[in-house]
């Protein structure tokens, strides 16, 4: 019946299965390692490397901020459970993924403050395969789900920035 039907479809989720801020964890290690194995500093001098950290706490703050906007609008942040509303307004109306925007601060404000360049550079992967296991999933799952209004929002706002 079309009520079982949309009472099934408010229970699916996207399907991603992977929590999406793992991904930079292997990417951030590797990092590591290589810079013991092949060091490259980045030439930030030590009282500049500070900069990194602010870059971190700013993207603490701005995803304790995004988290809230989803408890405001009575949907789920995880990405394995289904959405109730899309989110549209304050940085919603100027990057559709603000929350793997605010995952990308950490491995480059990491790499800053480490003065890493290896770890910095993690973010490039990290966010490769966020898009390949999160994101698309993500939007092909809205799109079913919302259909034109999602196709109008998503036609208007950019994925990243």
């Amino acid at each position: 019946t079309p009520r079982h039907k949309l009472m099934e479809e408010n229970r699916k989720g996207p399907g991603v299965k992977f929590p999406p801020p793992l991904v930079y964890v292997p990417w951030m290690i590797l990092g590591g390692i290589l810079q013991k194995f092949y060091p490259m500093d980045m030439g930030i001098p030590f009282d500049h490397q500070y900069w990194g950290l602010g870059m971190v706490i700013f993207g603490m703050l701005f995803l304790i901020t995004i988290r809230r906007k989803f408890k405001k609008a009575a949907t789920n942040i995880k990405p394995w459970e289904p959405t109730n509303n899309i989110i549209t307004t304050g940085i919603y109306g100027r990057s559709r993924n603000p929350i793997y925007l605010g995952f990308n601060i950490f491995p480059i404000g990491l790499g800053i403050f480490f003065n890493n360049f290896w770890v910095l550079l993690g973010f490039i992967p990290a966010a490769i395969t966020l898009y390949h296991i999160a994101i698309k999933k993500e939007e092909a799952y809205l799109e079913e789900k919302f259909g034109d209004e999602y196709r109008a929002y998503k036609s208007n706002v950019r994925r990243w920035i």
